[in-house]
């Protein structure tokens, strides 16, 4: 009698979700300051994990107001954050190491693809549910104040008042950064991840975006 054929079986391995506290520490190697953000909850009558009774922006926000003076490179104190509350989003500090353009993915791709298409270095490139975030260099503190702003919270710069659907996150603001947890349950990610070489010209991107958003 000739037995069956062996069938071997292999477990599937569940897709694992990157754990927070490692992008955290890779973006401390960079210089890039992190901070604990609030996540979004997917039980009970809250859609976010901050204690603000209707957030207005649930897990997309830093979970202290003193977001900007605990924000830290200090891979001891990011560990024992994030080992406390696993869950927690990750807030990067904008106007410090780099600036960030937040345009619709559309838009974004576009630009992407003319980058591209002529060489031109994109720099690190996030996306986040419908948004593309370009990490570019800051503009930082110029001498000359009138060439710069700080950037207001949940408000667009004067000056790109024109271009609908793009935000500048400059100093004072900050964005949420892979692997982040969006409202939507999906994942925050890198389209073009930071690999440690300079950052872009945030004028040359803007040019392009600008063109994209239009």
């Amino acid at each position: 009698m000739v037995g069956a054929p062996l069938v071997r079986r292999t477990k599937r391995r569940a897709h694992r979700k990157p754990r927070k506290i490692t992008s955290v520490l890779e973006y401390a190697q960079l210089g890039w300051a992190s901070c604990l953000g609030a996540h979004p909850l997917s039980e009970g009558g809250r859609a976010c994990s901050c204690d603000r009774v209707g957030c207005p922006d649930p897990g997309a926000h830093p979970l202290s107001p003193a977001w900007q003076m605990e924000a830290t490179v200090d891979s001891a104190r990011l560990t024992r954050w994030w080992e406390h509350n696993p869950d927690a989003n990750v807030i990067l500090p904008t106007g410090r190491v780099f600036d960030v353009f937040d345009v619709p993915s559309t838009a974004g791709m576009a630009a992407l693809a003319a980058m591209d298409a002529t060489g031109q270095a994109t720099g690190p490139v996030a996306e986040n549910g419908d948004r593309a975030l370009f990490y570019v260099a800051t503009r930082g503190a110029p001498e000359d104040e009138d060439e710069w702003w700080s950037c207001h919270l949940d408000c667009d710069p004067a000056t790109i008042e024109a271009s609908p659907g793009l935000r500048w996150h400059c100093r004072d603001s900050y964005v949420l950064a892979p692997p982040s947890t969006l409202l939507s349950g999906a994942t925050a990610s890198w389209l073009r991840p930071p690999d440690g070489r300079p950052l872009p010209d945030p004028l040359r991107v803007l040019d392009l975006l600008v063109d994209a958003c239009e």
